[in-house]
């Protein structure tokens, strides 16, 4: 039996590093082969792996978990070498990402988040929640996260936007979540996170648009509440989609019963569309998603 000295053994499993590797480039023959030579070469181990193509658009797209021992920047080189010049290629370390989340006033979606996080679900560090009202500042508190509040009163909508930008980049987050902030936001501020922000909201939308959607749902009589998960974009609600979710419900619902019911499949779409983000497991496809 050899025996090797703990500190060298320690050593040896330090290096052991887990990447994923993204792809999306232009479908062809053999970008499976040279990608996965390119990792063999590199004596990486591939330890998940999953591949779309769009038929219609013919994209390619991948997603690879690796471990071994990384040189980033060699294997990103090499990679690039072995695909067509057009590739889109990212190779992300897998650790857990920065988050910052917006709020107003609702505690749904923002308590889930921070109990999934508190619980050790959620693969992030959230930086700070920020809100433009203080009702959220106690429950915020008790998970031992930075609250910040930006009032909107009294300034316009490019003036309060430029005191949150400031405040966000103070954290440099990976991921911005809307966990039910109810402002509309400009283009400057898509423009500053491009991919970056993701929203939740009811599914009725454009059919129940405004004050208290749940009730008009419950006069028109529908029998299914959803969730919508997304990118946002300069087109209000329109980003692409990351997750979704419905739940049935019939005649014997009061429109308090649905408003329960969306509330309860919001929190679970928010949370799993999050989650997506979190493992890099979500490609932005002209106004669509693919998720691997």
């Amino acid at each position: 039996m050899v025996l090797f000295p703990k500190n060298l053994f320690m050593g040896i499993i330090s290096k052991m590093q887990e990447y994923t590797l993204l792809i999306d480039a232009e479908d062809s023959k053999g970008l499976v082969y040279n990608i996965s030579k390119v990792l063999f070469a590199n004596n990486l181990n591939i330890e998940k792996n999953a591949e779309y193509v769009d038929e219609e658009t013919k994209k390619f797209f991948m997603r690879t978990v690796i471990s071994g021992n990384v040189n980033a920047n060699l294997l990103l080189k090499e990679i690039k070498e072995a695909l067509p010049d057009t590739a889109q290629i990212k190779l992300n370390k897998n650790q857990k990402k920065d988050v910052v989340i917006l709020a107003t006033k609702e505690t749904h979606v923002l308590g889930d988040l921070l109990i999934r996080y508190s619980d050790g679900e959620l693969n992030a560090n959230i930086k700070a929640v920020i809100a433009n009202h203080e009702n959220l500042r106690d429950l915020v508190e008790k998970f031992d996260i930075p609250f910040t509040c930006i009032s909107a009163e009294g300034l316009s909508r490019e003036e309060h936007e430029d005191k949150m930008i400031a405040k966000i980049n103070e954290f440099e987050p990976e991921i911005i979540v809307l966990a039910k902030y109810m402002r509309i936001l400009t283009p400057k501020f898509v423009q500053e996170y491009p991919k970056k922000v993701l929203n939740i909201h009811h599914s009725f939308l454009p059919a129940f648009i405004g004050a208290n959607p749940y009730k008009q749902a419950h006069e028109r009589g529908v029998k299914i509440i959803g969730a919508t998960a997304h990118y946002v974009t300069d087109d209000l609600d329109e980003g692409p989609i990351i997750a979704q979710d419905v739940v049935s419900v019939d005649h014997s619902y009061s429109w308090q019963d649905m408003r329960k019911a969306g509330r309860n499949v919001e929190k679970i779409v928010l949370a799993n569309a999050l989650s997506h983000l979190l493992e890099d497991k979500v490609f932005v496809h002209g106004n669509k998603t693919v998720i691997l």
